[in-house]
C-alpha cells in the first residue's frame, strides 16, 4: 500500500506494559512497520503498569526516536485491566487497537482487523484457533473458562478471545462510561454491544520473557469475571440450600414420628456428624461466595479512581489533541473525573503536544 492510498483517518494503538523490557524493542519495530503502511496518521500509546524492569526507560527511548509515541506512567501496578483503561482514556483515534507487547498477538494482523472496522464494525476481536507455547493445563483451563462464562453470563462473551482487537470511536466512548473497580475487560467489550465480528488467527509463543500470570492470578481473574457478569453462584447457593433443606425436614419429621409412635432411641451418631460437617462446609462455601459479591460492593461504593497517573508524555503528530488523559476520560464519560485520577506534581506531568 502506498502513501497515496492511505485513508485520512487516525488510528491509535494501546499497549499495556509490565516488565516487557526484553521484547519491547522488537515489538515496536514490527508495529511501526505495520502502521507505516496502514495509516498516514496514527499514535502508539504505551501504558507502563508499574514495571520493575527498564520497560519505562525503553519506552522513553522509543519515544525519542518516534514522536508519535505517547507514554502513560501509572503510579503503581494497578493490573492490566486498569492499564488498558488508562490507554483507552487517552487514545484519540477514529479506531483504537489494543494489543499486548509480548508478540503472542502478531502486529501483522492489525490490517485485517482495521479492514473489518472499515466495513462498519465497531468491535473487531481476534479469536485464537491455537495457542502455541502454552502448557496443556493452561490451554485446558482457558478453554473451559470461556465455556463456563458463556453458560453463566447473560452477556455473550466470545470464546478463545483476549484483549487483541480494534474498536471504533463510539465503542471506546461507550466503554469509557463504565468505571467499575473490578474490571473484567473481556466482558465489558461484549457488554457495550454495537456491531461486532471476529478475525481468526494462530497465537504465537512469547518472543521473550515469561508470562506475568500464574495460576493463582488466573484463578482470581476467573472469579472476577464470573462475579462481575453473573449472579448464578448466588442463585446456585439458594438452590443447593433448598435441595438440602427439603429432605432434611422430611428426615426430621420421620425421626420425630418414629420416636413418638415406637419410642425408639435415635441412632446414627456417625451419620449425623457427617451430615453436620457437610452442611457446615456448604454454609462456609456459600458464605464465601456471598462475601465475594459483598466485597465488590464495598470497593465500588468507595468510588476510588480506576488508576492514578504519575506522568504522561503525549504523542506528537497530525491531529494530536492537547487534552490530558483525565480530560479525555471526562469527555467520554460526560462528566468530570475525580481529581485524584491525575495525582502528581505538575512538574512531573508532561504534555509535549502543547
Amino acid at each position: 500500500m502506498n502513501a497515496a492510498s492511505l485513508l485520512p483517518e487516525k488510528i491509535s494503538v494501546v499497549v499495556p506494559l509490565f516488565n516487557e523490557e526484553a521484547v519491547l524493542p522488537q515489538f515496536h519495530f514490527r508495529l511501526l512497520r505495520v502502521m507505516d503502511g496502514l495509516a498516514s496518521d496514527y499514535e502508539i500509546i504505551y501504558v507502563d503498569d508499574g514495571s520493575r524492569d527498564r520497560s519505562l526507560a525503553v519506552a522513553h527511548n522509543l519515544k525519542a526516536a518516534e514522536a508519535r509515541v505517547g507514554i502513560v506512567e501509572l503510579s503503581r501496578n494497578f493490573g492490566k485491566e486498569a492499564a488498558l483503561t488508562a490507554g483507552l482514556d487517552v487514545a484519540s483515534g477514529d479506531a483504537v487497537v489494543i494489543i499486548d507487547a509480548d508478540l503472542q498477538d502478531p502486529p501483522e494482523l492489525i490490517p485485517s482487523l482495521i479492514e473489518k472496522w472499515r466495513e462498519g464494525f465497531d468491535v473487531v476481536y481476534a479469536t485464537r484457533t491455537s495457542r502455541d507455547g502454552e502448557s496443556f493445563l493452561k490451554k485446558f483451563t482457558a478453554h473451559w473458562f470461556y465455556r463456563l462464562m458463556g453458560k453463566l453470563s447473560d452477556t455473550e462473551i466470545p470464546a478463545d478471545t483476549g484483549d487483541f482487537r480494534v474498536m471504533s470511536r463510539r465503542a471506546v466512548a461507550a466503554l469509557g462510561q463504565l468505571r467499575e473497580q473490578h474490571r473484567f475487560m473481556k466482558g465489558l467489550y461484549a457488554w457495550i454491544g454495537f456491531r461486532q465480528t471476529a478475525v481468526l488467527y494462530r497465537r504465537d509463543a512469547r518472543a521473550s520473557g515469561t508470562t506475568k500470570f500464574n495460576y493463582r492470578k488466573l484463578l482470581r481473574f476467573a472469579v472476577d469475571g464470573i462475579t462481575a457478569f453473573s449472579t448464578v453462584p448466588l442463585k446456585f447457593a439458594t438452590s443447593i440450600g433448598l435441595l438440602v433443606a427439603v429432605p432434611a425436614f422430611g428426615m426430621a419429621a420421620f425421626i420425630v414420628g418414629k420416636t413418638l409412635l415406637y419410642g425408639d432411641p435415635v441412632h446414627g451418631y456417625p451419620s449425623m456428624m457427617t451430615a453436620l460437617l457437610l452442611l457446615g462446609g456448604l454454609q462456609l462455601v456459600f458464605l464465601g461466595v456471598l462475601g465475594e459479591y459483598v466485597g465488590r460492593l464495598f470497593n465500588e461504593v468507595k468510588r476510588r479512581p480506576v488508576y492514578l497517573v504519575a506522568s504522561y508524555t503525549a504523542p506528537i503528530g497530525p491531529g494530536t489533541p492537547t487534552a490530558e488523559p483525565g480530560q479525555v476520560a471526562a469527555a467520554t464519560r460526560g462528566g468530570t473525573p475525580p481529581a485524584a485520577i491525575f495525582q502528581g506534581s505538575p512538574q512531573k506531568t508532561e504534555n509535549k503536544a502543547r
